[in-house]
C-alpha cells in the first residue's frame, strides 16, 4: 500500500496525537477506577504511538517521534496528570507547527516495465553473465541464500523498488541461461560500468553508450518478434510498454572513482564532471527521441565514505572529514550531483514531454552513516565481508570471500556474523540492510525531486 495524503503529514500526526490524548486520559481514568494493569496501559499507549509512526512515515519529523516514544510511556505511567498533560500539550504544539511544513507525500510507483542503466549498484547479474566475472560465494547469502549475481549479501535498492511496483526482479540483458523473462523490462547495468566510453584498458566494456546500444537492439528485436507472434508477450514487453516504462539511471560513481587518482584541482574535477553529465544527457535524449518519457535518475553516494577509499587515501588524518570519510572524494561527488541536477533541468527544457525524477542518494546515505546508531546500525564505515579488523576491516589484497597466503599465514576474508549491523558489505558496496534503508527513504518522497518548474515530484 502506498500513502498519499492531500494534507501535510504532520496535520495527520496532530490529529493522531489528539486522539491519543483522549485515549491516554481515558486509560488513566480506567486504571484508577478498575485497577487496570500497567501492561495494558503500555499496550494502549504504544498502539497510539504506532499510529503516529504510520501516519507520519512521510514526514521529516519521524526521528523526533522515535526519540520521544519511550518518554510517552514513562510519563504516562509515572508522572502526575499535570505533567502528562504538559507533554501532550507540547507534542500537540509540535504537530501544529510542523503542519506548516511543505507537503511531502510517499511515492506511488506504477509502471508496466522498467529499463535500467547503471553499474554494480544496480547490476543484477550482468557482469557475471557478460564476462564470466567471479563474485565471492557469500554474495546473495542473506536473502537469496545462494549466488545471485549481485555485489551484495542480498537485495539491491533496485530490487526493493521493483518489489514496491509489484514487478519481478530484473533480469540482466546479458543473461541467456534459464529462459529469463523480459516482459516487465530489462537490466542493462553491469558492475564497473562507466559513463565514459570504455577503452582497451577498461575492466568493463559495457559502458553507458554500449548499454544504450544494447537497449536499442533489444527494442528492435522485441518489436520484430512480436510482429510475428503475439504470444511472445508472455516473455517480452508489449510495444506500448516502451513508452509507458520507467527508465532508470544509476551510473557515474566509477568514473569519479577512477579519475580521482589523478585529478587534483577542483577545476579539473569540474571539467571532468561536465563531460560526464553531458554524455548522460545525450544518452537520455536518444531514449526520449525513441519514445521514452519517464526518467528516474539517482545521483551518486558519498564516495569518500567507502572503506576501500578511506584505506587508500586516509593515511593522513587531514584528509578525513567529521564522519571519518575522505573529504575530497565527497566534494567531488557533490560537484557531480549538482551538475547532474542541472542537466536534468536542461533535459526538461529540451524535452517538454519528459517526466524526470532526480533522487538524492547522496543525502540518504550520508544521513545513514552520520546517524547510524539512530537507525540501529553499529558499523558505519567498516566492511562486513573483509579482512583486517577494526576500524575498516578492509585490505585491498583480500577481497570478500578470498582465501590466500598473506605474509606466510593462510587467511580468508569472511563475512560478519550479522550483516544487519553493517552499512558496508565488501568495502565498496552496501549491505541489503543499508539498501533497504535507502529504498525506504526514497519511497517517502523526502529525497526525490522533480526540477520541472520547481514542482513536487510527479509519479503515476
Amino acid at each position: 500500500m502506498h500513502l498519499n495524503y492531500s494534507a501535510p503529514p504532520m496535520v495527520w500526526a496532530g490529529l493522531a496525537l489528539m486522539c491519543m490524548r483522549e485515549a491516554v486520559l481515558h486509560t488513566r481514568n480506567n486504571a484508577s477506577n478498575s485497577a487496570l494493569k500497567e501492561e495494558e496501559m503500555v499496550k494502549r499507549v504504544d498502539k497510539s504511538v504506532d499510529e503516529i509512526f504510520f501516519i507520519s512515515a512521510t514526514s521529516m519529523a519521524i526521528e523526533a517521534i522515535v526519540c520521544i516514544r519511550q518518554r510517552f510511556v514513562v510519563t504516562f505511567l509515572q508522572a502526575p496528570i499535570s505533567m502528562a498533560a504538559l507533554y501532550i500539550h507540547s507534542l500537540l504544539k509540535l504537530a501544529f507547527l510542523c503542519s506548516f511544513w511543505p507537503i511531502i507525500t510517499a511515492l506511488s510507483l506504477n509502471y508496466p516495465a522498467v529499463f535500467n542503466f547503471g553499474d554494480s549498484n544496480s547490476d543484477t547479474g550482468g557482469i557475471v553473465a557478460g564476462k564470466a566475472f567471479t563474485l565471492a560465494r557469500f554474495n546473495g547469502q542473506t536473502y537469496f541464500h545462494e549466488f545471485s549475481g549481485r555485489f551484495c549479501d542480498g537485495r539491491l535498492i533496485i530490487d526493493f523498488l521493483m518489489e514496491t511496483m509489484e514487478l519481478p526482479y530484473m533480469n540482466p540483458y546479458l543473461e541467456s541461461v534459464g529462459s529469463p523473462s523480459f516482459q516487465t523490462g530489462c537490466n542493462f547495468a553491469t558492475g564497473g560500468a562507466t559513463i565514459q566510453p570504455a577503452n582497451a584498458a577498461s575492466m568493463n566494456p559495457f559502458s553507458f553508450n554500449l548499454q544504450l546500444s544494447q537497449f536499442f537492439r533489444f527494442k528492435n528485436r522485441v518489436l520484430t518478434l512480436l510482429s510475428k507472434d503475439n504470444e511472445l508477450e508472455k516473455y517480452l514487453p508489449a510495444e506500448d510498454y516502451f513508452r509507458k516504462a520507467l527508465y532508470m539511471f544509476d551510473i557515474g560513481q566509477n568514473d569519479l572513482d577512477g579519475a580521482l587518482y589523478s585529478l587534483k584541482s577542483e577545476k579539473q574535477v569540474l571539467d571532468f564532471v561536465l563531460k560526464l553529465v553531458y554524455d548522460l544527457n545525450y544518452g537520455m535524449k536518444r531514449l526520449y527521441n525513441a519514445g521514452a518519457r519517464n526518467f528516474w535518475v539517482h545521483n551518486t553516494g558519498p564516495l569518500g565514505c567507502l572503506p576501500r577509499i578511506i584505506s587508500t587515501f586516509g593515511e593522513n588524518p587531514s584528509n578525513l572529514d567529521e564522519h571519518g570519510c575522505i573529504a575530497s572524494h565527497n566534494r567531488a561527488a557533490t560537484i557531480f550531483n549538482q551538475k547532474l541536477r542541472d542537466i536534468c533541468l536542461q533535459f526538461l527544457a529540451q524535452c517538454p514531454e519528459a517526466n524526470i525524477t532526480y533522487v538524492d542518494i547522496y543525502s540518504i546515505k550520508l544521513n545513514l552513516i552520520s546517524n547510524h546508531s539512530l537507525y540501529r546500525f553499529q558499523q558505519p564505515l567498516a566492511a562486513c565481508c573483509g579482512y583486517g579488523g577494526p576500524p575498516l576491516n578492509f585490505d585491498i589484497r583480500m577481497p570478500c570471500g578470498i582465501t590466500k597466503d598473506l605474509n606466510g599465514t593462510i587467511a580468508t576474508a569472511n563475512p560478519c556474523n550479522n550483516t544487519a549491523e553493517y552499512i558496508n558489505w565488501d568495502g565498496t558496496h552496501y549491505t541489503e540492510a543499508a539498501n533497504r534503508f535507502v529504498a525506504d527513504q526514497i519511497l517517502t518522497g523526502n529525497y526525490s525531486d522533480s526540477p520541472h518548474l520547481g514542482t513536487s515530484p510527479f509519479f503515476n
